[in-house]
C-alpha cells in the first residue's frame, strides 16, 4: 500500500500501482468521470499514470479556476483535430499542437493556407472521432527508434533530435494517429464534447522568420455544449470591447509600420483624454504631498548597473547606443533617476516622507508579436513614483497608497470593490537568481508587507516569482469586463535600491540612517489604462473624460449663429464642445454623434432659440427633452464634478 495525501490534507491508502484514475474512482464516481489529470508531487501527470510510493497528489478537473485542468482536455483536443486533419489532408506534415490559455493550437506544413470549407470539414471529421470515443494509448520509444516512427515527420525529427540521448521518448495513439507529445492526455476521444474552430493563420516554424510558413488552426472545446455557447459569446462580446477597435472607430489613436510597431500615435480625442487622465492624477498626488519632477528618458548604462536593472532586466531595454565616451541607453522605468534627485540633498528625519513623482516616458523593448494596441506597448508613460521613509513610516505611507488607489478606482471611476484582488508577490525562493541576493532584505519586506495587509484587515492572497527583482510588492489584480486578471496598480517595497545607491537620512539621534523607498504606480501607464478604460466602458466614456463632451446640432442655418453662441458660453465653462453645421438631416447627425459615444447632444430649433433653451439627447439616457440652458449647464458642471 501507499500513502496519497489529497489537496484537503486528507491521507487515503491505496493498493501500490494504482492509477491516478483508479484513486479518483475510489474517492468518488463523479471525480473520476470529471477528472483530467493529476499532480504528483507538483508534477502534472496522466490519470494513466501509477503510484508506486507515498505521495502529493492533486486531481485536476475542467472548470474556471483549475488552467492544468482545462490544458490536458484541450491538449487532448489538439490531437483530435491533428487525427481529423491528417485523414482529410493525407500527406500533411505535423509541427506542434500546445494547449494554451485559451483553447489551443496545432501548426501544419500543407500545400495550400486553409480555406473556411476545410475548417468546416476538419471540425465535422473531429466531431466524428469524439464520436468514435477512440482509446488513448501512451508509449515510450528510445531516441533511435522513436526517430523511425517519425521517419516522414521532419518537424518531429527536428524535435526529437533536439532531446538528450537515451532518453526515453513518450507518444500518444489514437486509433490511426500517434504524435510525439509529453502528455498529459483524457482516456479517450470521447470525454471531448463539444469543439469549435475559431480562427486559422500562417505561423513560422519555430517563431522564426528563416523557417517555413505553417498553417496554424486555433480551436477550443468543452465538457457541455453549453460552456462552448457561452464562450462564444464571450468572445463576440470581445470583439466589441476590442480597444483597438473602439480606438479606430472613435479616432482615438493609430499605427503606421512607418513609425513602427509598439510605437502608437495619439489622435486629438486621444491626447484629450490622455490630458485629461494624466492632470487628474497630477492633481490628486500634489493634493497629497507629491513633488512631481522632470528627469530624462535617456541615461549613462552605468545607472542602471549600479540600480541592478542592467543584470536582471537588460533583456528588456533596448540596445545600447554609443555617444562619443559614453554608452547611452533609453530607460525602461525611472526610479534610478529618483534614487539621484533624493540623494542631491541631505534629509533630516524631519522632511521625511518625501514622495517623488512623475508622468515619465518609459522604453521597454517588447518582441514585434507581442505588442498589442495600446495594452502593450513599447514607449509608454507612467504614472510613478517613489516614496522614501522612515522604517516607522512603511506601514502608514503604504496605507496611503492603498486608499489612493481605492478612491482612485471605485470613487472616482466607479468600479466595483468585488472586481479588486490584493495579491502579495513574491520572489521565487527556488529561483533566486532571478532577483537581488540578501535573503535578510527580502525576509523583512516580504513579512512587513503581509504585516500590513493583515492589520489593514485587507484580504489577500500569495504569489511567489511575482516579485520585482528588487523587493515584494502588493498587486491589485482587476477582474475586467471580459473576466481577464489584469494588474494595473501596484505598490512595491525597497530596501535595496536606497542601499545600492548609498542613500541616507540624519535621524534624530544626528546619525546616518536608511531610508526605505516604496514603488507605486496608480494609473499604471497611461496607455494601459486608456486601452483598460475603452474595453470596460466600450468606449463609453464618463462625461469627464469624453474628448466631446457635447455637440450642438442646429436644425437649420437659422439657429447656427445660437448654437455657436452656446459653444462659446459653454467652452468658457470649460467644457469640450463641438458644433455640427453640416447640411444634414438632424436625424443622420444625432445617429452619428451616438456612434461618436458623445454624452450629450443638444438640437436646437426655431422654438429652443425663442424660448433659451436646448433639447438634450443623452448618449446612455435617450431624449431628456427641451430644459433651460442654464439648467442644462448646471447638470453636466455637477456631473463633471462628481465624476458621474
Amino acid at each position: 500500500m501507499v500513502k496519497v495525501t489529497l489537496k484537503d490534507g486528507s491521507i487515503l491508502e491505496v493498493q501500490k500501482g494504482s492509477s491516478i484514475l483508479e484513486v479518483a474512482q475510489k474517492i468518488s464516481e463523479g471525480l473520476a468521470r470529471n477528472a483530467t489529470c493529476g499532480e504528483v508531487n507538483g508534477e502534472v501527470k496522466d490519470l494513466r499514470y501509477e503510484l508506486k510510493e507515498d505521495c502529493g497528489l492533486v486531481i485536476h478537473t475542467f472548470n474556471q479556476e483549475d488552467i492544468e485542468g482545462k490544458k490536458a482536455y484541450w491538449h487532448t483536443t489538439s490531437h483530435i483535430m491533428a487525427q481529423a486533419v491528417k485523414r482529410l489532408f493525407p500527406d500533411v506534415k505535423f509541427a506542434i499542437g500546445p494547449a494554451i490559455d485559451e483553447g489551443f493550437y496545432y501548426d501544419f506544413d500543407v500545400e495550400k493556407p486553409f480555406t473556411d470549407e476545410d475548417k468546416v470539414a476538419i471540425e465535422k471529421e473531429m466531431k466524428k472521432i469524439i464520436k468514435e470515443n477512440i482509446a488513448i494509448e501512451k508509449f515510450v520509444l528510445p531516441k533511435e527508434e522513436a526517430l523511425k516512427l517519425m521517419a516522414d515527420q521532419p518537424y518531429k525529427k527536428e524535435l526529437i533530435e533536439d532531446l538528450e540521448d537515451g532518453e526515453e521518448i513518450s507518444f500518444y495513439k489514437q486509433g490511426d494517429f500517434t504524435d510525439l507529445c509529453a502528455g498529459p492526455h483524457l482516456m479517450s476521444t470521447g470525454k471531448v464534447k463539444s469543439v469549435k474552430i475559431l480562427s486559422s493563420s500562417g505561423a513560422y516554424w519555430r517563431g522564426s522568420e528563416k523557417n517555413k510558413m505553417l498553417q496554424r488552426i486555433y480551436a477550443i472545446s468543452f465538457p457541455k455544449a453549453s460552456m462552448l455557447e457561452e464562450h462564444l459569446q464571450l468572445l463576440e462580446e470581445a470583439k466589441e470591447r476590442d480597444h483597438r477597435k473602439i480606438g479606430k472607430d472613435l479616432d482615438i489613436f493609430m499605427t503606421h509600420k512607418l513609425v513602427g510597431s509598439g510605437l502608437p500615435m495619439y489622435l486629438p480625442n486621444g491626447a484629450t483624454i490622455r490630458r485629461i487622465l494624466e492632470r487628474y492624477i497630477q492633481d490628486k498626488e500634489i493634493s497629497l504631498g507629491y513633488n512631481h519632477v522632470y528627469t530624462p528618458s535617456l541615461a549613462n548604462v552605468e545607472l542602471y548597473k549600479t540600480s541592478g536593472h542592467w543584470d536582471h532586466y537588460k533583456d528588456d531595454m533596448f540596445p545600447v547606443m554609443k555617444m562619443d565616451n559614453e554608452e547611452m541607453v533609453l530607460r525602461p522605468m525611472n526610479c534610478p533617476h529618483h534614487m539621484l534627485i533624493y540623494k542631491h540633498n541631505m534629509h533630516s528625519y524631519r522632511d521625511l516622507p518625501i514622495r517623488i513623482g512623475e508622468l515619465a516616458h518609459d522604453f521597454r523593448y517588447e518582441a514585434s508579436g507581442s505588442v498589442c494596441g495600446l495594452e502593450r506597448v513599447r514607449q509608454m508613460c507612467q504614472n510613478d513614483a517613489h516614496l522614501f521613509v522612515k522604517p516607522d513610516q512603511i506601514k502608514e505611507e503604504v496605507g496611503r497608497v492603498l486608499n489612493l488607489i481605492k478612491e482612485v478606482y471605485q470613487k472616482d471611476f466607479g468600479f466595483p470593490a468585488s472586481s479588486f484582488k490584493y495579491r502579495l508577490s513574491l520572489r521565487d525562493k527556488n529561483n533566486k537568481e532571478k532577483y537581488i541576493d540578501n535573503d535578510e532584505m527580502w525576509e523583512t519586506a516580504e513579512s512587513q508587507l503581509r504585516e500590513i495587509l493583515k492589520e489593514l484587515n485587507i484580504d489577500f492572497y500569495e504569489a511567489e516569482g511575482e516579485a520585482a527583482f528588487y523587493g515584494p510588492k502588493i498587486d491589485i489584480q482587476i477582474k475586467t469586463a471580459l473576466n481577464h486578471d489584469i494588474t494595473i496598480p501596484t505598490c512595491q517595497l525597497d530596501f535595496a535600491l536606497p542601499e545600492r545607491f548609498d542613500l541616507e537620512y540624519i535621524g534624530e539621534d544626528g546619525k546616518a540612517h536608511r531610508p526605505v523607498v516604496i514603488h507605486r504606480a496608480i494609473l499604471g501607464s497611461s496607455d494601459r489604462f486608456i486601452s483598460f478604460l475603452l474595453e470596460e466602458t466600450k468606449g463609453n466614456l464618463p462625461v469627464w473624460i469624453a474628448p466631446v463632451q457635447v455637440k450642438i446640432l442646429p436644425i437649420t442655418d437659422d439657429q447656427q449663429e445660437y448654437a455657436y453662441s452656446l459653444k462659446e458660453r459653454f467652452v468658457a465653462k470649460g467644457l469640450r464642445v463641438e458644433v455640427d453645421d453640416r447640411n444634414e438631416k438632424t436625424g443622420y447627425k444625432i445617429r452619428e454623434a451616438q456612434l461618436s459615444k458623445v454624452p450629450y447632444m443638444l438640437i436646437v430649433g426655431k422654438k429652443e432659440v425663442e424660448e433659451n433653451k436646448v433639447s438634450v439627447r443623452s448618449h446612455t439616457e435617450g431624449d431628456i427633452g427641451a430644459i433651460l440652458v442654464e439648467e442644462f449647464e448646471n447638470k453636466i458642471l455637477k456631473e463633471i464634478e462628481e465624476k458621474v
